[in-house]
């Protein structure tokens, strides 16, 4: 099994911190669960809807980049899921160095064959051209991220879908701990018709 993961809110619980920063660099009156749920479907939509000016956008992404690791820890029982897989790769629109020096620090680097963010030109997603590309090199099975947006691309090339802490019609499952997936995933595997493939 193959497996393409999503980063931010997939791998690693990244958004509380993201949302305690946005609303202290923000000044404005707002509420933490507000900013949460827009930092969840995507920073640009956070940007556009508390209506951020580019140079308040600039400076947020200079402190993100700037977090402690510390404060963007893996989410309990992931490890157990990268053990499982045969490859795991990363699609993020998070810059490479951070997500590599997060993954080094807390002892996960070791599991991944390749990560994908945006310094390697591909269209942000739901585009699907930086899953085609990976899909070709290493014969995904599954992708599992928090989004739609993650899981858009996905389907549109043929790979399973799981959704993390979420629910979606563009998941084939869903789990809230990573403890759930094995059991899951052998469950879904048996309900499918065609031979799987891995």
């Amino acid at each position: 099994m193959n497996i393409l993961w999503d980063f931010d809110g997939t791998i690693c619980n990244t958004y509380p911190a993201y949302a305690k920063l946005f609303c202290q660099m923000i000044n404005k009156n707002v509420s933490y669960d507000e900013v949460l749920q827009h930092l969840k479907i995507s920073f640009s939509n956070a940007f556009e809807y508390f209506q951020l000016t580019s140079k308040e956008i600039e400076d947020f992404m200079k402190q993100d980049e700037q977090l402690d690791v510390s404060k963007l820890p893996p989410f309990a029982n992931i490890e157990n899921v990268l053990r499982l897989a045969d490859q795991n790769v990363i699609m993020t629109h998070k810059d490479k160095a951070t997500v590599e020096k997060v993954l080094h620090h807390y002892n996960l680097a070791q599991y991944f064959s390749e990560i994908v963010t945006p310094e390697d030109g591909y269209p942000r997603k739901p585009d699907p051209a930086s899953y085609e590309y990976l899909h070709r090199k290493y014969d995904l099975t599954l992708a599992i991220g928090d989004r739609e947006l993650d899981l858009i691309p996905a389907k549109k090339v043929g790979i399973y879908t799981c959704m993390f802490q979420g629910e979606s019609e563009v998941a084939d499952f869903y789990i809230t701990d990573y403890a759930e997936f094995n059991n899951t995933w052998i469950k879904f595997k048996g309900k499918q018709k065609e031979p799987f493939r891995h």
